[in-house]
């Protein structure tokens, strides 16, 4: 009797499978479809893909400077910040928190999908900072270009 139940259960999940199958079969047919779309893509498209798995991307500072071509990434960025003078090296005021910063690192790639360079950034995580503790305005002064054109018409008037 056991048997018995047991092959009707069975029986009942073929039959439900079968009847599933015979309503959708456009969905099985669909399976194959990725596999054709990878093929109809054009050959510097399918390069660059391939291209993007060969590149290793460090995950923190200390993988990065394990691995020459970012350590030269990293160093060319801090050249730049310091250059720039970017920040400088001052006592923390008391009762104030520091920001913390991350390196972002990201390759970049040409039009033909070749490597061409590996740029390392700093960036700060201002995330964390209180409006009115930590900092108390910001202003990011913005020229448009519309801006810049009229004052140069202007300034171009007899």
């Amino acid at each position: 009797m056991a048997e018995d139940v047991s092959e009707r259960v069975a029986g009942a999940e073929h039959s439900r499978k079968n009847s599933w199958q015979s309503k959708t079969p456009s969905l099985l047919g669909s399976t194959k479809a990725p596999a054709k779309g990878f093929i109809a893509l054009s050959p510097s498209y399918r390069d660059f893909i391939t291209n993007l798995n060969k590149v290793v991307i460090p995950n923190n500072i200390q993988e990065a400077l394990e691995i020459p071509e970012w350590r030269n990434a990293v160093m060319e960025e801090i050249r730049a910040l310091e250059k720039n003078g970017t920040w400088e090296i001052v006592e923390r005021p008391r009762g104030k928190k520091l920001l913390s910063c991350k390196w972002v690192f990201t390759p970049k790639y040409k039009a033909d999908s070749t490597l061409d360079k590996l740029k390392a950034r700093l960036v700060a995580r201002g995330f964390t900072q209180t409006y009115g503790i930590d900092y108390k305005e910001t202003f990011a002064p913005v020229a448009k270009l519309n801006t810049i054109r009229i004052l140069l018409a202007c300034g171009s008037q007899p």
